[in-house]
This record gives structure tokens, sequence and C-alpha cells, in this order.
């Protein structure tokens, strides 16, 4: 593995819209989410044991193993949409089934092997190995924020290029999402009024939501704190102080998601967004990834 953390400030303008974080998200979310989904990702998942049958005990596995032997406390803290007794059915049932090191290792063929199946020859290219140094880079520069970030930041880097861009790209999305955590609960959203007032703006149907594990009860009493406030009305749809505070989330993410991106020129970051083409297209073109998800990518 190489070990090189590839920490260079670069030639950063000091200054990055935030709008423009959040287009690198919009660019990168695939490349990292197509993992969680992939054939060759369940097969290294059932070789460890995990079942199959949903994508659940493999998703904890994947996203959690970073954290160590993590209990469920711990990693429904960091994860926060989840419900604690969803977690619980998986964490830490996870390390009975196999040490997180044998996860992490998992996680790169699966990746590698996923990467091959989409791009063939394309995954092994001097532009992916470019996007891979100018990703690292931001990676490098994206002070942890949480402790998906900071896990994820300390783990060595692959010497396969494709599998090193993911990991990068999972850094920067970790970093965000550390970040989008602090937003909500500066904004006062305890993780399912976080879900429910998404819902209430239309980033997803509320059965999309009920992927996190949440029961109706749960969710209707959240409707209900967040009516208290004025942030929904009767229906359960956001009232304009709703969208407003929505709103103020994603800015307030946005401008945390900038930082590291400060570390590329403006050139620099086209020229990342460019060569990352292939691999957004390639996973948006698999057709693996829900067309609705919990994100709300490309609706909010």
């Amino acid at each position: 593995m190489d070990t090189d953390t590839g920490t260079d400030a670069g030639t950063g303008t000091g200054a990055v819209e935030p709008a423009a974080a959040r287009r690198m998200w919009h660019l990168l979310e695939p490349v990292h989410a197509v993992v969680y989904y992939a054939p060759e990702a369940y097969e290294e998942a059932a070789a460890l044991g995990y079942g199959t049958g949903e994508r659940w005990p493999a998703y904890f596995a994947w996203r959690a193993a970073p954290l160590g032997a993590a209990g469920a406390e711990e990693t429904t803290a960091a994860f926060h949409s989840f419900s604690p007794d969803m977690v619980a059915r998986y964490v830490p049932e996870s390390w009975r089934i196999a040490a997180p090191d044998a996860v992490l290792a998992a996680r790169t063929r699966a990746v590698t092997r996923t990467y091959a199946a989409l791009l063939g020859p394309g995954a092994d290219t001097p532009g992916v190995a470019e996007a891979a140094t100018l990703a690292r880079r931001v990676a490098g520069a994206a002070v942890p924020a949480g402790p998906l970030s900071a896990a994820n930041a300390a783990l060595p880097w692959p010497g396969e290029p494709a599998a090193a861009l993911w990991q990068a790209a999972t850094v920067i999305r970790e970093h965000r999402g550390d970040g989008h955590l602090r937003a909500l609960r500066e904004a006062g959203l305890d993780p399912v009024e976080s879900l429910v007032s998404f819902a209430a703006i239309g980033a997803a149907p509320p059965e999309v939501f009920a992927s996190r594990g949440w029961t109706p009860t749960a969710w209707e009493a959240a409707r209900s704190r967040l009516a208290a406030r004025g942030l929904v009305d009767a229906a359960g749809a956001a009232t304009e102080a709703g969208r407003e505070l929505r709103a103020q989330v994603e800015r307030r993410t946005d401008e945390l998601a900038a930082a590291p991106w400060r570390v590329l020129s403006d050139d620099e970051r086209e020229h990342l967004a460019k060569a990352l083409e292939p691999f957004w297209v390639a996973a948006i073109g698999s057709g693996l990834l829900p067309g609705v998800n919990t994100l709300g990518i490309g609706k909010v």
C-alpha cells in the first residue's frame, strides 16, 4: 500500500465559492456511492460472511470499518440519520463476522473490481492517476470535521489509481457529511427531524427515508415537533420558515465543505471535474444507483 498522504498545499487561490464545493460533491458522490450497490462489492461481502439479501449488512461494514470495531452507539452518532434500533441490528454484529481490517482490505478490492468492471481499461490510465492525485490533495487539506472524515483520512492510500481516487472521494464526502451534521445541529434539528424536514421540502418522498429505520410513530412525533416550531404545515409540507431553515442548513454545509477545495487553483479544480467525468458517467450509467435518494442530489 502507498502510504504517502498527498497533503501538498499546491497553488490554491484561497477562495472557493460554496457553490463550487457543491458542484464537486455532485460529481464525486456517484464515484463514492456506486460501490455500495455494485455486484463486485456484494461478492466481496459474501466472501467475508455477510448476508447479501439486502444491502445493509455490507453497507454498515464498509462504511463503519474505518472507525474500528465501533459499537452501535458510536456508529449511530457518526451516521446520524439512521435509527439506533436499525444500527443495533448490524453493529457490533458486523465485527463478529469479520474484523475491521479484513473489511477494509475487502473494501479496497471491491472498489478496484467495481471500477475495472465499469471502466474496463479506462480504470488504469494516466488521466485516472492525475484525478487521484488532485483529489488526494483536496482530501489531505480536509481538516477532520468528525469521526468519519477523521477515520477515513487516517487510512493508508491504495496503490491502484481508481481505488486511490475512490478513497479521496470518500474522505471529501465524509468531511462534507460531518460538516452537514454540524449545520443540522446548529439549526436545532435532531436526526429524525433532519429527515422529516428534508422530505418536507421535496428532497425525496417520505417512503425513501424509511430506509433509515425510523418507525412511523417516531416520524410523526418529529413532524409534530417541527409543526410546533412553525416549520411544517398540517399536511407535513415545509412552511416558508421551514424552507428557509433548510436553505440555511445547505448554505452552511457548502461553506464548511468549501475549505479543502482552496488547495486547488480554479484551473486545477476544473481539470479534476473533467477527469471525473468518465467515473460519474459510468456510475450513473450503470443503473446501480437509485434514481431517488436520501441526499436530495438534483433536488436541492
